[in-house]
């Protein structure tokens, strides 16, 4: 579009004022490829001075362009052209799992389509992992064996409480902005994140239970819960906003649930994200059953627009939330560094903590405090964010272009996994098979349900855009096509 539309009326140009005519020119120029999606577009000092026209003027017009969804401001950087997620492809409707709890197995195939992730050989579509290009890891091993040398034998020690007191910090500090107040006694260090919450699970659960999860999920909280004979109720889940409270809240009048875990900021594999206002009604509504809260925020911080959402132990007041995260997936996938802020089971999380694997390693501890309070993670985590949405972008728009018009897509406004709906005759596991034999991997959707209810579902990993990836999509786009018939 060459102008800016207020309401339903499409102004005359000369008629608008001088403001909505700047706006005009410049969404003419990102329409025209000018400025692409994630680049900066001029400062609002340069425009008013080729313009001629106050900073006022431009300001107004940078902030209808905003409205619009055109660019967006990035504090100390400037303005840039925000990433459109193409609006020609439907998203997947709420899910509607079954109401009775079921019993978690899929071992094998997990197992299966992991081993084949990691296949270097395969074009890497299938595990969730980060782009290791984006990553500070010169940096972060420099630190790491800076640290040994200065340490000497005591690098290599147990890590006792309270000896991670300075990344406890630090984790504390970088938690403020996602509303959470805590301190850093307040905080267990775990070996990743699924440490995290299988220490959860094991506080609060017995082989049996029923816990209530979003639906679908990360096949890895299945199988934890799997490992702990667990019973998961699923229940229905929107591709932006989440978990469902009306399914929850009859579920819990329906069924013993011991527990709830979501991933509450840009779930694995849909890409939702709890609107804040409702992450409060999820505490509250659980806080009335005495029904604890797992809550995973692994992919919190790699949010595309400002502000980062808010995690559900920020409405906490009973102590009754216990929020999961790690590095993994913004530092360091390798260095196995996540934690928990237990609240009212710390004491059992540790104890559970100690017997299962004593500590957590001193030296990538160290290293990540270190590292974050060099104050260095909040220009990598702008590039990362930049870089993930560009990446998810361009990977989306791949899809509906080579893919079967009855495809669905998310659009997610975070992380950097799509979830797919293939045309419903397309058997994903099928599919896996006949992409492995291409030349490609990618996680079927069975994986993401114990009822393997998404039998037409792939989950693609966008973290990287590789010439390689550009031409994988279109080979894949063929295999759905001759499956679909």
């Amino acid at each position: 579009m060459k102008h800016i539309e207020r309401g339903d009326e499409k102004s005359d140009y000369k008629s608008r004022t001088l403001y909505e005519q700047l706006a005009d020119d410049v969404a003419g120029l990102i329409e025209g490829g000018t400025y692409r999606p994630g680049e900066r577009i001029p400062s609002v000092r340069q425009i008013s001075s080729q313009k001629k026209v106050s900073v006022t003027t431009v300001l107004q017009a940078y902030g209808l362009l905003e409205d619009h969804g055109l660019i967006e401001a990035r504090p100390q950087s400037g303005y840039y052209v925000r990433h459109q997620l193409p609006a020609i492809c439907d998203e997947p409707d709420m899910s509607a799992p079954a109401t009775d709890p079921t019993k978690v197995s899929m071992r094998e195939l997990t197992m299966m389509v992991m081993t084949d992730s990691y296949n270097p050989r395969l074009v890497p579509l299938g595990a969730a992992t980060p782009n290791t290009d984006l990553l500070p890891t010169q940096k972060l091993n420099r630190i790491l064996a800076a640290i040994a040398r200065r340490k000497g034998s005591q690098s290599i020690k147990y890590d006792i409480p309270p000896a991670s007191n300075a990344l406890w910090i630090q984790i504390a500090r970088q938690m403020v902005k996602a509303g959470c107040t805590l301190t850093p006694g307040d905080i267990v260090t775990a070996s990743g994140c699924i440490e995290a919450v299988n220490l959860c699970l094991r506080s609060v659960c017995k082989a049996g239970d029923t816990v209530a999860i979003e639906s679908p999920t990360y096949f890895g909280i299945l199988q934890s819960m799997c490992a702990m004979d667990l019973n998961a109720l699923e229940i229905p889940t929107h591709p932006r906003d989440g978990i469902s409270l009306d399914a929850l809240g009859f579920a819990t009048e329906q069924t013993p649930i011991k527990a709830c875990l979501v991933i509450s900021n840009f779930n694995n594999p849909l890409g939702s994200c709890i609107p804040d206002e409702k992450k409060r009604q999820l505490v509250g509504l659980l806080a009335e059953r005495e029904i604890p809260l797992i809550e995973v925020d692994v992919s919190g911080e790699l949010y595309f627009s400002e502000p980062r959402p808010r995690v559900c132990k920020a409405y906490d007041s009973k102590g009754l939330v216990m929020l999961c995260s790690s590095f993994s997936k913004t530092l360091c996938p390798g260095y196995r560094v996540g934690w928990i802020a237990p609240g009212r089971f710390k004491s059992t999380i540790e104890w559970l903590k100690f017997t299962s694997s004593i500590a957590t390693g001193f030296l990538p501890q160290q290293a990540i405090a270190e590292y974050l309070e060099s104050g260095g993670y909040q220009h990598h985590m702008r590039q990362v964010r930049r870089a993930y949405a560009h990446n998810v972008s361009r990977m989306t728009d791949a899809v509906v272009r080579h893919f079967p018009g009855e495809t669905r897509i998310t659009r997610p406004a975070g992380g950097f996994v799509i979830w797919i709906e293939l045309p419903k005759s397309v058997d994903s596991l099928v599919l896996y098979k006949l992409a492995l034999q291409a030349g490609i991997s990618l996680s079927p959707g069975y994986l993401f349900s114990p009822s393997k209810r998404f039998r037409n579902f792939i989950r693609l990993n966008a973290s990287r855009w590789t010439d390689e990836i550009e031409r994988a999509i279109p080979r894949l786009g063929d295999l759905i096509d001759g499956l679909a018939g």
